[in-house]
């Protein structure tokens, strides 16, 4: 009981600061409802999406009475492209490899910079220090390693021949860089609480903080081709409900964070990553310019073929996110 009260409490406050204009804009009088009422989006083992699940409400109030969030692992990507998500957030590279692959999926807008971390024993203290060191990820291929792969292409080392990268699960990772039996590990949010409150590894570089990482978009928003053509309308409404959500997170990080705990997060982890992530700035930073960013360092190493001029031409569209941008100015 206490919960739901807890729940109808934090779903009034999300309305009354909608209704108080704390997100800026309004929807046009002639703007048409969504074509479809029903709408998917992924639920993985991270807090930094916060805007995403904080969205519920604001994705009713833009027409959806059907909000659905499908359960996936850490790499949700797979479901994006065959279709089992709409529309979501996650860590821009991922979704270049598979534009690149020819899947169908297209980036319609900027979300977020800085929700990674790259943490290491004493053993590596930079970047260039990762030459012959040993990398903990999830996956070959995961949002992690091509995060790391692009940080070393980037100061020119060839993250193929020149890291060892084995693949562990998340929490045996965080054990075994305690115990040094791994160099470092990629890790987003809780991973970068945990590591902290546990005094596993240091910081080697905070992509909210470091540069060039920090000056571009970290995670980004995509949706499945055929929603996006179908459906333009609906793509729209459910893109501005994450971005009004995003600028709800900056706003009110407690209560953000209560409703990022009500879907089974921690809540002191929540706040944390919350009031760390430079929610406030979405506006600041150039969508088009990190694809083309991060396209060029997976293409330096051999991850994707196409040009970064080639991708942003057959998996963008910034139309919405540009309108959004004029339409929820402060």
């Amino acid at each position: 009981m206490q919960s739901a009260q807890t729940r109808r409490r934090l779903l009034a406050t999300l309305s009354s600061a909608t209704a108080a204009g704390l997100f800026g804009g309004k929807v046009s009088a002639q703007e048409a409802p969504p074509e479809i009422t029903t709408i998917r989006l992924a639920k993985t083992p991270t807090i930094c999406l916060a805007p995403q699940y904080v969205a519920e409400e604001l994705l009713r109030s833009e027409g959806f009475t059907d909000v659905q969030y499908v359960d996936m692992p850490v790499d949700a990507y797979p479901a994006f492209a065959a279709g089992t998500v709409d529309v979501g957030m996650a860590f821009v590279a991922p979704f270049l490899i598979e534009i690149d692959a020819g899947r169908p999926l297209v980036v319609i807008g900027g979300a977020h910079v800085g929700c990674y971390e790259l943490f290491g024993t004493e053993r590596v203290q930079a970047i260039r220090d990762l030459r012959g060191k040993t990398v903990a990820v999830p996956r070959l291929g995961s949002s992690h390693h091509l995060f790391v792969a692009a940080m070393a292409s980037h100061v020119g080392i060839d993250p193929n021949r020149e890291i060892n990268f084995v693949p562990y699960p998340v929490s045996e990772s965080m054990q075994l860089l305690a115990d040094r039996k791994v160099d470092a590990l990629m890790g987003f949010p809780p991973v970068p609480q945990e590591l902290r409150e546990k005094k596993i590894g240091h910081v080697i570089v905070n992509s909210g903080l470091d540069r060039p990482w920090s000056q571009y978009f970290c995670c980004i928003v995509a949706a499945h081709q055929d929603f996006l053509r179908k459906h333009p309308v609906a793509t729209k409404r459910a893109l501005r409900a994450i971005l009004k959500a995003t600028q709800f997170c900056a706003a009110e990080p407690e209560r953000a964070a209560r409703m990022v705990a009500d879907k089974g997060f921690r809540y002191d982890y929540s706040l944390q990553t919350i009031k760390e992530i430079q929610y406030a700035r979405w506006r600041d930073y150039d969508a088009e310019d990190t694809v083309r960013f991060y396209a060029l360092r997976l293409r330096e190493v051999g991850m994707i073929k196409s040009t970064p001029t080639k991708i942003i031409a057959q998996g963008t569209d910034w139309r919405f996110f540009n309108e959004l941008k004029r339409e929820l100015k402060s």
